[in-house]
C-alpha cells in the first residue's frame, strides 16, 4: 500500500495550494541540469525566511558585541535548517501531504486546532517582523514616518494578489531577484568594511566561551531562534508539490534528490547573507568603540561615518526593504497553507493576506505611536522570541512523521537520520526553553 494511504486516518481530499499543484513540469528525459532547473525555486522561497528582518537585530548585536565569535552559531543554525527543510520536502513529496495536513490527519481535532492556533501566532509574529522591518527601511530610505510606513505595508496585499494570478514561477522569480539584491548590497558592504579574513575563518570554529559566557550564550540562542523558522517547514512541504514529477517510487526518489539540492544550496546562500550581516557589524562596530550597537537604526546611522564610504547606509536600507518584501510573499503562502491544511478553509489570497497583515499592523501601529523607534526595536526582538516558542510544535511532528515507516513507506528516515533529527529537535527545544526563561524571568 502506498505511503499516502498507510498510517493516516483519511486520504487527502485536496492537494495543498490546488491552484499551483503540479503546474511546473519536470522533463522526464532531460539531463541533470535541466531537471535541477525545474526543481529550483522552492528552496529560494524557504531561504527568504532565514534572512528576514527578524534575523538582522540578532546578527548585528552578535557582531557588534562579540566580533566574529558567533559566526559558528549561524553556521550550526543553518545546518539544522538544512536538515529540517530536507525532512519537510521529503514529507511533501513522499506522502502528497504538507505538514499541516499531516498533523490534521494524525492528531485528534482538539490537538490539531491547538497546533493551528500556535502556527497562526508564529505567522503573525513573523509578519510583525516584516511590517516593522519594511517600515524602518522606508523611514531610512525616504524619511517616511514609522507610523505611515506601517500603514503602507498593508498595500502589499495588492502586489501579492497580482502575482499569484500569474503563476507560481513568477513568484519564485521575483523572490530570486530580491535575494540577488540583498546579496549584492551586502557584497558591497563587506568589501567596504575590509573584514579580517583570518578572524572570520576563526569565527567558524566553536569556542567554549559561547556556552560559558551568559551574555554570549543569550545572543547565540537568539540567533538560533531567529534563524530556524517554524512556518518554513509547513511552507516547504507544500510548495515542493508544485512540481509535476512522476508519482511512482523512482519519480519521488528523484524529486527528493533534486529538491534537496535546491534547498541546501539556497540555505547556503542564506547563510552567506546572515554571516555577512554579522561580519559587517563585527568589522564596522566591534573594534571602533560601538559595541553596544544592537539596533537596525543605529547600524544604519553609523555605517557611512565609520566605514568612510558613501551609500553604505543606503545599500543597507535597500537590502532591509528587499528582505521585508520577500518575507511578505512567503508569509502569505504559509498562512494559506496552514489554514487550508488544518481547517480545510479556503479564503481568497487577498482576503487571507489582509487578515494576517492587519493582525500584525495593529500592534505595530500602537507601539510605533506610543513608543516610536525604541518600541519598534523591542517589538522586533519580541517577535523572534514568540517564533522560538512555536518552533518545537512544528519540529517534533515533522521528525515523528518522517521517521514512521507506516506514513512514509520506503522514504522513512534511516536509523542515523532519525538519531540526528531527534538530537537536533531536543537541542532546539532545550535552547528555546532557556531563551524563554531568560527573557521573561
Amino acid at each position: 500500500m502506498p505511503p499516502t494511504e498507510k498510517g493516516w486516518r483519511h486520504a487527502v481530499t485536496m492537494h495543498s495550494l490546488p491552484e499551483s499543484y503540479a503546474t511546473i513540469d519536470v522533463p522526464r528525459n532531460g539531463g541533470f541540469w535541466r531537471k535541477l532547473l525545474a526543481f529550483t525555486g522552492p528552496g529560494l522561497m524557504v531561504a527568504v525566511g532565514y534572512m528576514d528582518p527578524g534575523n538582522w537585530a540578532t546578527d548585528i548585536s552578535g557582531g557588534a558585541k562579540f566580533g566574529y565569535t558567533l559566526l559558528v552559531v549561524i553556521l550550526v543554525s543553518n545546518l539544522f535548517a538544512m536538515l529540517l527543510q530536507h525532512l519537510a520536502l521529503k514529507l511533501g513529496i513522499a506522502t502528497g501531504r504538507d505538514l499541516a495536513q499531516a498533523c490534521r490527519d494524525h492528531y485528534s481535532r482538539p490537538v490539531g486546532l491547538a497546533l493551528w492556533v500556535i502556527c497562526e501566532v508564529a505567522i503573525a509574529a513573523c509578519d510583525l517582523a516584516e511590517v516593522i522591518g519594511s517600515a524602518i527601511a522606508l523611514n531610512l530610505l525616504f524619511g517616511i514616518p514609522l507610523t505611515v510606513g506601517v500603514v503602507i505595508t498593508v498595500l502589499d496585499v495588492l502586489l501579492i494578489l497580482f502575482m499569484q494570478q500569474r503563476g507560481f514561477r513568477l513568484i519564485e522569480s521575483i523572490v530570486a531577484a530580491l535575494i540577488l539584491v540583498i546579496f549584492g548590497c551586502f557584497l558591497y558592504e563587506i568589501i567596504a568594511s575590509h573584514p579580517d579574513v583570518r578572524a572570520v575563518a576563526g569565527g567558524l570554529l566553536p569556542r567554549p566561551e559561547i556556552v560559558t559566557n551568559p551574555a554570549m550564550l543569550y545572543v547565540a540562542i537568539g540567533i538560533l531562534g531567529a534563524t530556524v523558522m517554524p512556518h518554513n517547514l509547513y511552507l516547504h512541504s507544500s510548495i515542493v508539490q508544485t512540481r509535476n514529477f512522476d508519482k511512482d517510487s523512482t519519480g519521488k526518489r528523484e524529486a527528493v534528490k533534486f529538491a534537496t539540492i535546491d534547498s541546501t544550496a539556497s540555505l547556503a546562500l542564506a547563510f552567506l547573507v546572515n554571516a555577512a550581516i554579522l561580519i559587517l557589524a563585527a568589522a564596522t562596530f566591534h573594534n571602533t568603540g560601538n559595541q553596544n550597537v544592537a539596533d537596525i537604526n543605529d547600524a544604519h546611522r553609523l555605517l557611512d561615518p565609520v566605514l568612510g564610504v558613501k551609500f553604505a547606509g543606503v545599500f543597507f536600507a535597500v537590502a532591509l526593504l528587499a528582505a521585508g518584501q520577500n518575507s511578505t510573499l512567503t508569509g502569505t503562502l504559509a498562512g494559506q497553507i496552514v489554514m487550508e491544511g488544518f481547517l480545510k478553509i479556503r479564503l481568497k489570497a487577498w482576503l487571507r493576506r489582509l487578515i494576517t497583515r492587519l493582525i500584525a499592523v495593529i500592534p505595530a501601529l500602537i507601539v510605533t505611536i506610543l513608543y516610536g523607534e525604541k518600541g519598534t526595536g523591542e517589538l522586533l526582538v519580541l517577535s523572534q522570541v514568540i517564533l522560538s516558542m512555536q518552533l518545537s510544535f512544528a519540529v517534533v511532528p515533522l521528525v515523528l512523521f518522517t521517521s514512521s515507516k507506516d506514513k512514509m513507506g520506503e522514504f522513512a528516515n534511516g536509523l542515523l537520520l532519525r538519531i540526528i533529527s531527534w538530537v537536533v529537535a531536543v537541542i532546539i527545544m532545550g535552547l528555546n526553553i532557556y531563551l524563554l526563561y531568560d527573557t521573561f524571568f
